[in-house]
């Protein structure tokens, strides 16, 4: 299998990236379109009036809000974030558009705990989100820990193995093209290389693709096995939605295959004995379970 055509990153190494030249705030937010080339003049001359920063200046003439330079600070110092109302992802996306909030400081200490464990296995860049049944947030999970660990800089990839109900391509607003049942079918790379999504310079997201007849099949295939295997190869952290255990053995398959879990449960809600043989099972299946997260929002 050819890992550049499954990455669409380039042959350079993570330890020779080229050199990026620093976008000053003003380019950023003309380029983006909240502040005009003409008003740049302006602020320069505001700025150097009263002493104070170039994003306080545009505020101060009321040419942008606070939430603008923000989004333009976040793009300055490669930290995506989505201002409210970007139509490129959904809002469920909380930790692209509400970073500072309670919820994603709760994802950036599980970012840390995987990251620490990461080094001492590296086997653990490629991780399967699990849980026992639906509704439990398998997929709010994936999708936003894998938005906080592009944020961190890493090539991140999230693959949508949820061939049943997936999810992703809904939360990252992504066109009904290609996808993982496509490529597992037809046992290639025929759906091209993965690009990073369009709001998020380090996160690149195979969807699940059109829901195919047979998922379990598809999954038990080699080809699912050398995907993995490439995107472990390839980027830093790889991390899989599945569907719930209740529906199937599909989880437990992609857990297999990506060598490593993570269970997710929801506070009043997920059974303590449907937890414990699931952990159980995936246990006896040589998965390395990572530990577990009970969401209770």
């Amino acid at each position: 299998m050819d890992m550049k055509s499954f990455s669409g990153h380039s042959h350079v190494s993570a330890f020779e990236k080229p050199p990026v030249a620093f976008p000053n705030l003003g380019e950023i937010l003309v380029s983006t379109g909240r502040l005009s080339a003409d008003a740049v003049a302006r602020v320069t001359a505001r700025q150097r009036e009263r002493g104070i920063p170039f994003g306080a200046a545009a505020i101060e003439l009321g040419l942008v809000t606070q939430a603008d330079v923000h989004a333009a600070l976040s793009r300055q110092f490669d930290y995506p974030v989505l201002s409210a109302g970007d139509q490129g992802a959904d809002p469920e996306l909380v930790a692209a558009f509400e970073p500072t909030s309670p919820r994603v400081e709760a994802l950036r200490k599980l970012r840390s705990q995987l990251v620490l464990r990461r080094m001492a296995n590296p086997m653990l860049r490629t991780v399967a989100i699990v849980g026992p049944v639906r509704g439990e947030g398998r997929s709010w999970l994936a999708a936003n820990l894998a938005v906080v660990f592009s944020q961190l800089g890493e090539r991140t990839l999230l693959v949508d193995g949820d061939l049943r109900n997936p999810r992703q391509q809904t939360l990252f607003r992504l066109p009904p093209a290609g996808g993982l049942a496509s490529r597992l079918a037809e046992r290639g790379d025929k759906g091209g290389a993965i690009q990073p999504h369009s709001r998020f310079d380090h996160l690149s997201v195979l969807q699940a693709g059109i829901v195919p007849p047979n998922p379990q099949e598809l999954l038990a295939r080699p080809a699912f096995g050398a995907q993995i295997a490439v995107a472990r190869e390839t980027f830093e952290m790889t991390l899989v939605d599945t569907p719930a255990d209740e529906v199937g053995a599909d989880a437990q398959l992609v857990a297999a295959t990506c060598g490593s879990a993570i269970i997710v449960a929801r506070r009043h809600a997920s059974a303590h004995k449907r937890v414990a043989a699931l952990s159980a099972g995936l246990r006896d299946a040589g998965v390395v379970v990572i530990g577990g997260v009970l969401l209770d929002f």
